[in-house]
This record gives C-alpha cells, structure tokens and sequence, in this order.
C-alpha cells in the first residue's frame, strides 16, 4: 500500500491538532459542569436530608435513609442508562437530558414533598415496629426521590464520555470536579441559603444549576465541535460504540474487578456513617456539625482523586499499576486505623484546639473540623486515589465507565442501612471501624494473591512487592492489637467520684445514665444532650400539673418526650387521668425505670410509645385533653421541627373540644430571636396563647407557650372557682401533694402566668417565623451552643421585661380578685429580681445581706405570694443561735406581712419572744 501524499498527511495532521485542542477546550467546559453539578447534587441532598426529617423523625435517620436513596437512585441510574450511554451516537443528548430531568423532578418536589411526607407518615402509622419503620424510611426516601438520582447517577458517564477519547479516558479529573462542587453545595447550603432564604429556595436554585448545566453544555459544547470534514468529536458514527464485549474468556476477569469497585463504595461510606456516629458524642450534633464532616469527607475523596489523576496516571507504568491493586487497599487500611487512633485521641484534640483557637462560634467550628480531618483526612485521601485506580483498571478490562459506577454506587448504597442500623448498634463503633479496616486488608490480600486481575493484553499481574507484603503485614498486626487492647468509642464524660449506671447503643443514638457522687442520676443522649436528671423532680412535676390544672376536666393527656419519665410519671399518679407518653429512642425507654424507681414514680406508669412525637401527632387518630410537648433542646437534631408553626397546627388537630397545649421552651437553652421566632410561629395557631414560667429558677429558666383549640371570649371566672380546682384535685398515688410542687393554691398556679395574646405577639413581632421550609431555629440555636452571648439570666429578665399579663387574660375579671393576682404578680417578679444579682453562698448573713430586703418587700406586697417567706424563715432560723437579734427581726416582719402563716410566730415562740 502506497503512503498518503504529502497534502493528506497535512490534513491529518491538522486534524490531530483540532481535535486535540477541541477535547482540551471541552474538558475545561466538563469540568466546570461537574462542578455545577455536584453542587446542585449535594445542595439537593443538604435540602432534601430536612424535608425527610419532618417525615422520619430524626435528622440521623433522615441521614442514613437519603444517603441510601441517592446511592441507591446513582447505583440503578449507572445500571440502566451507562450501557446505552456508552454506545450512545450522541452522549451529549443524554446529558442534557439528565441535566434537565434532575431540575424537573428538584421542581416537582418543591410542590410534592409535603403531600407525600403526610401519606408516609400515616403509612408508617402512629406506633410502627421497628423493622417496619426501616423499611419504609428506606424504601419511600427511595422511590421519592429515584427520577431525580437516576439521572445523577447517569451524567458522570455521560460527560465522561463526551470528553474521553478512546485509549486516553479517565474519570478521575472529572469525579475530583463534581466533588469539589459538592462541598460548595453542602457549605453555602448551611450557612447561607437555607437560613436566608429556606428550603424550597434552595431547591429553587439547585434547579437553576442544574438548568445551566443543560443548557451550558448545549452551548459550549456544541460550539466546540471540529468540522465535520475534519472530525466529528461528539458525534460517533451510527453503532460506533466504545464497550468492548470481549470474549467470554475475559468475562470472568472483569467480573472480578468489578468486585473491588462494590467494596469501596461500601466500605468507604460505612466509615464515613460510623465515624459520624462517634464524633456526635463530643460535637455539638447541630446542623453546621454534619454540614462540615461531610464537606471535609468530600473533600478528602476529591483530593484523593485529584491526585491520582495528576501524579500516578502520568507517571505510572503498568506493572506498577498492577501492583498499586494490592497497595491501596492495605494503605486504605492503614488509614482507616489512623483515624481510629485519632477518635481515641479526639477528646484530647478538641480541648487543645478550643484553648488554642479561643471562644467564639468560628473557633468552635473550627474545633469540630479539626476533629473531623483528624478522622477523616488520610483514609477519604487514599478512598479518593483507590476509587480512581478501580475505575480506570475495570475501563481498561473494558467494562463501561456507567457499570463501574452503578456497581460502586450500589455497594456504597448498601452501606448506611448495614453499619447505622446493624452492625454499629450491634457490635460497637470500635468493632465496626475495625471490622471496614479489615475489609479493606482482605481486598489488598485478595488482589495480590488472584491470577485473574490482568488487563485483557497484559501478562498475569507481577508477585506483590516486598513494600505490599510489609505493608499488609504490618497494618494486620496493628488491627490485631487494637481489636484486643483498643478501648470502645464511647465517650461519656464521668466527673471523679461518678459512676456509669447504664450506656446503651442504638441505631440512632447512644443513651447513658452517670450517678455522681451525691447519688443524683443525669441522663444524657450522645454525652452532648441531657435530657433531665433525678433531682428535678420539683420542676418536672410543675410541667406536668400546670397545664393539667389549667384545663377544666382533664380525662386524657399526651406527653411529647419522655427524657427521665419524671414528668409524664408525676401526671400519672393522677387516678383520673389516662396519660399517654412518645419518646423516639427504646434506649430512653429502656433508661427511664432507673429514674422513675428512683423518684417513687413506679406504682402508675404512663402507655410508653416508642414513636417520633410528630410524626404520632399526625397518624394517631386518639384526641387528647392535654397536650404537653417536652423542652427539647432547640440545636440538637430534629428537635427545631418540634417548634414550627405546622407542628404547633398538627397539635391543635389533636385536641380534643375544649382542648389545651403547652409547649415548654428551655430558655438556657434558647436565644431570644429563636424563641421569637417559635413564638410567633405559636400564636398564628393559638392566637389567645399565654406564657407560664415553670419555675422560679434563674439558671435553668424554662418558659411554657399555652394555647386552647377553642378559643374562649366569653369566660370569665374568679379565684374561688380556680381555687376549687387545686383543692379538689384528686389524691395522687404516689402520696404526694400538690403543694410538693409548690402548688398550695390558686395564686400559686396563676401566678405562673407571665405574658398574656397581646403581650406575645407584640414580643414576636415581624420576625421570620419558624416553618417547615424555613426552619429558623434550627441555624440560629446552635450560635448559642457554640459562643453564648448572654446568660439564661439575662435572656429571662429581658423576656420579662417585655411582655406583661392581666387577669382578664386568664378569665378573672372581678376587681378585688384581680387585685390580688396583680398583687402576687409583684411580689413574683420582686423576688426573681432579688436573685438577679446574688451569690449563692452557704452562710446566713451574707445571703440575708445580699436578698433580706428584696424578699421582705416581695412578702409585704402580696400576702398570698409563698416563694418568698420560705426562704427567708430558714435563714432566719439559721441565722438564731449566733444573731438572735437579727433573726427576730426578720420573723417578726414575717409574721406581721403575712399573719395566716404560723411559722414565723412559732419560731419567734420558740426563741422565747
């Protein structure tokens, strides 16, 4: 055959050239679309993970069911669309199909999310079993969102395959690209567009991207193609196809190198659910928490790549690729328990970083994403590099880009239900990390010693170098050693002369219960979240009885939370009432005895269920005359969609006629924007609301919202009628009184009444109000946890000061009667202000020093007012055997301010006055 004359050969080589710049200039454009799209993907993912939350039940099972349904949707995407992609005539058609089916469907759940949340939530039902709640959380989480992850799952094949020419393609680059756009997804969804402008917007702009992609790679890459008498680029051939069948012969072998690709994808999410398990227990577990482990995971894997794609995929000679088979996994292993090294040290890492970096909400983020690279920095690098070197090994044995990833997808989509609902609560987080280390030795010992990983070409891969053997070895020998001598990773602080009661493992959450050695119990979800102790009784029994009392005839009453048990116990012991009690985790159920035994509130025990209390607000069919919602921490996971306005409507469904909610706020817990935020959000449900201090304490100050299904413009009623109510309040099981709890009488129960309708909602003013699409409390709480800028002190005194009551705002119209109550109002709040700036100290006459004259003052302006006697009797009396003459002092004022009480005379009595 004669050679091409000398003007072909020019031609050709023009060719090349066009081409060759062409494919550059397109790889720019697939880059900065993957970017796009990993944004809207993560963005959609950050989105989405809150919505199923409101559904589900808890952010951490939100969590593990959304990671399962995108890698699940990516998996079957991969398995249905790759194969026809990869012999696709046209790869850019697909992807901006996919582009433009990701932003519809992103578009249509704008609309459909809600409608289906409220149909899953009466399919899981009120008290589901366990394993049926699984399987639906997974199995709907699923199928919602399945057109859109289908269609990611199709455009990473679908690019790369736009851009790839034949000999020359890896994936690398472009996987690096998409995930360094999903940690900008992931970060500027958190900290800005969710808070600013709230989920559905957010959506709406990951839709847009998604728009711009399509319509970014309509544009550029189709203005990059070459003359058709040059070359098409973009277009092969009719039945052109870059999948090589092969023989049957060479089947097997890449059926075997798709198993390593299942394993990664597996075993490097379960690292990622487990070790965001343990890090729960020493973060902070907000919002801003999951957002910066994940982005610093993401980040890990798309350097990993990146570095791949750069150094060893320019460098590397084949052989040495064969061997980098064995390499990486044992590397992967020997990283993996480094990170667990630096869990065990992580409580050491995070008091050295908070001293160093000081206080402030920066510094404290900074603080967890220190311990989030400690755990996650060198494994997500080496997960990156090994993901990369699996993909182009298996494109070699030519197995389609779209297989390769369906078959990763799929084994990382099995891995959150595995290690977040099996194997984690089953075996530990320490066996489990061990257990993904090992997983990743027996891949490295598999490879290396299997004939059957070759390329199609090539000869049998070369014996494991000395360097993979040692390596290997040795990371075995240090996982032998850490399985027997490790300590488990449970981190629960136990203060010296304390005591561990009880810890418990779940699959959402670890429960433990810590005695000190005063013998008072703290119960305690993750070590960050306490959730009552065995010596509030006093302030748990009063959230109880206040709202009970305050309805007329209650018959039954529904407990939202369950903490100790402290509080739904003490409405228990009420013969006349049928009390109902949802706590979401067994494992608090399972701790509650300790606490109920302890406090004498067994004999009558309240119907448990173990349910999420919104989602068995909606599918419970039962009306309830009480409804009293616990004080969950806002910041926490989950717990600020108990505190918007569609929860608070759902609640008011649940009422029966004449029907009462509470919902008790933890002001030490809560900034003021915050708790206007669920204050406005309250009273555009309950617009006669009223505000009820639980208790008269300072440190802990928990604010109660009540409101009435019906509202009452009519009633009026006086102090006797309020009176008959204490008073015949039936006696309890327990022997206990109501004037246990500081409930003696009517004034004592009004008395707690600190805000009237107008006076709230004059307090919530025009701020944003916390909704399901815009969850306000959530991204504003946790700056609290993080750096508090005032005191709970000071958030109640500011609370105080700007909102006001009447009588007439809880029914007592009569003069002389709200004369009294006024009057008791005084002396209530002349009695906090007396504890505004005093030191708690043990001697007698400092502290009468510092509070004698506030308390007196407070005694004198109401005679019905009780707080203020009690305290300065005991001092008083205290005071006697060493400054008599003070101590008669203060009783005969007492006796003369409030001349009912015989305490004070009996005191002067015995002191011989």
């Amino acid at each position: 055959m004669s050679p091409p004359p000398s003007g072909a050969s020019a031609d050709a080589s023009a060719v090349g050239s066009a081409t060759a710049a062409t494919r550059q200039r397109a790889g720019g454009v697939a880059l900065a679309l993957m970017g796009l799209s990993g944004f809207a993907g993560l963005g959609y993912q950050m989105v989405w993970t809150q919505q199923c939350a409101l559904w589900l039940g808890f952010e951490a099972a939100a969590v593990l069911a959304v990671i399962t349904a995108f890698f699940g949707g990516l998996a079957l995407g991969a398995i249905a669309f790759g194969g026809r992609i990869e012999r696709s005539a046209s790869p850019l058609r697909w992807y901006i199909a996919c582009e433009a089916a990701i932003g519809l469907w992103g578009l249509a759940l704008i609309v459909l999310m809600q409608p289906t949340g409220d149909a899953v939530e009466h399919w899981i039902g009120a008290e589901p079993a366990a394993w049926w709640q699984w399987t639906v959380t997974f199995g709907a989480s699923f199928l919602l969102l399945l057109p859109a992850t289908a269609a990611m799952g199709a455009t990473l094949p679908a690019i790369e395959r736009i851009v790839g020419a034949e000999g020359k393609r890896s994936i690398a680059g472009l996987y690096a690209a998409n995930t360094l756009g999903a940690v900008l997804g992931v970060l500027l969804a958190t900290f800005w567009l969710v808070p600013a402008f709230g989920l559905a917007a957010t959506a709406g702009v990951c839709v847009g991207m998604n728009a711009l992609c399509a319509v970014g790679a309509w544009k550029r890459l189709n203005s990059e193609r070459p003359s058709a008498a040059l070359h098409d680029a973009w277009r092969l051939p009719s039945g052109t196809s870059t999948h090589r069948s092969g023989p049957a012969s060479a089947r097997w072998p890449r059926a075997m190198a798709l198993m390593p690709l299942a394993l990664s994808g597996m075993l490097g999410i379960g690292y990622e659910v487990v070790v965001v398990r343990v890090l729960s227990q020493l973060n902070e577990d907000t919002v801003y928490t999951f957002a910066l482990l994940l982005a610093v995971y993401l980040v890990g894997t798309s350097l990993g790549a990146a570095g791949y794609q750069r150094w060893w995929r320019r460098w590397g000679k084949r052989q040495e690729e064969d061997r980098l088979s064995s390499l990486l996994p044992g590397v992967l292993g020997a990283t993996c328990l480094i990170g667990l090294a630096a869990l065990w040290a992580a409580p050491a890492l995070k008091n050295g970083a908070m001293n160093t970096l000081g206080t402030g909400f920066a510094a404290a983020l900074g603080a967890e994403a220190l311990l989030a690279v400690a755990a996650f920095g060198l494994p997500t690098l080496a997960m990156g590099a090994w993901f990369s070197h699996l993909s182009a090994q298996a494109m070699g044995q030519g197995i389609a880009f779209g297989r390769a990833l369906a078959v990763n997808t799929l084994g990382a989509a099995m891995a959150a239900p595995l290690f977040g609902v099996v194997v984690t609560p089953w075996i530990g987080p320490k066996a489990a990390l061990l257990l993904i280390a090992g997983g990743y030795l027996a891949a490295a010992a598999a490879v290396a010693g299997s004939k059957t990983w070759r390329h199609p070409t090539a000869s049998p891969t070369p014996m494991p170098t000395p360097m993979t053997v040692a390596t290997t070895a040795f990371v075995t020998i240090v996982l032998a050693l850490m399985t027997v001598f490790g300590a488990p990773l449970a981190f629960v602080d136990v203060p010296d002369g304390a005591r561990l009661v009880s810890y418990a493992e779940g699959s959402m959450a670890s429960v433990s219960v810590v005695e000190d050695g005063a013998g008072v119990s703290r119960l305690r979800i993750n070590n960050r979240q306490q959730e009552g102790s065995s010596a509030s009784l006093f302030v748990d029994g009063r959230q109880a009885l206040l709202p009970v009392l305050l309805h007329p005839v209650p018959r039954r009453a529904l407990f939202l939370g369950l903490g100790t048990g402290a509080t739904s116990g003490v409405a228990a012991q009420d013969p006349t009432l049928q009390v109902d009690a949802v706590e979401l985790l067994p494992e608090v159920i399972d701790a509650s005895p300790l606490f109920t035994r302890a406090l004498g509130l067994d004999g009558a025990m309240p119907r448990l269920v173990a349910a999420d209390a919104r989602r068995f607000v909606r599918a419970s069919e039962t009306r309830y005359d009480v409804i009293v919602s616990d004080n969950f921490h806002p910041a926490r996971s989950g717990s600020g969609a108990l505190y918007t306005r569609e929860h608070f409507a759902a609640v008011r469904e649940r009422l029966a006629p004449q029907g009462l909610f509470c919902q008790w706020l933890p002001l030490h817990q809560l900034d003021l924007d915050s708790l206007r935020s669920v204050t406005r959000a309250f009273v555009s449900v309950y617009p006669d609301a009223i505000a009820v201090l639980a208790a008269n304490s300072l440190e802990t100050p928990v604010i109660g919202l009540v409101g009435r299904r019906d509202t009452e413009t009519s009633t009026s009623s006086t102090l006797a009628s309020w009176h008959t109510r204490v008073e015949r309040a039936p006696a309890r099981r327990d022997g206990r009184s109501l004037a246990d709890f500081g409930l003696d009488d009517e004034f004592a129960l009004l008395g707690s009444v600190v805000a009237g309708p107008g006076s709230l909602a004059a307090f919530a003013g025009q701020v944003p109000m916390n909704t399901d699409d815009r969850p306000i409390v959530a991204y504003l709480a946790p700056r609290l946890v993080y750096a508090p800028t005032s005191t709970p002190k000071e958030r109640l005194f500011e609370f105080l000061h700007r909102v006001s009551a009447s009588p007439s705002d809880i029914g007592v119209q009569s003069p002389g009667d709200s004369r009294r109550l006024a009057a008791y109002w005084q002396a209530r709040d002349r009695f906090l202000e007396a504890g505004r700036s005093a030191r708690p100290v043990a001697d007698p006459a400092v502290m009468l020093a510092q509070v004698g004259g506030p308390l007196l003052e407070a005694v004198r302006l109401s005679p019905d007012f009780r707080p203020a006697y009690d305290p300065l009797l005991q001092m008083a009396v205290a005071l006697a055997p060493r400054d008599a003459a003070t101590a008669r002092r203060v009783l005969t004022a007492l006796r003369d301010a409030q001349p009912a009480r015989p305490e004070a005379a009996q005191a002067l009595q015995a002191m011989g006055q």
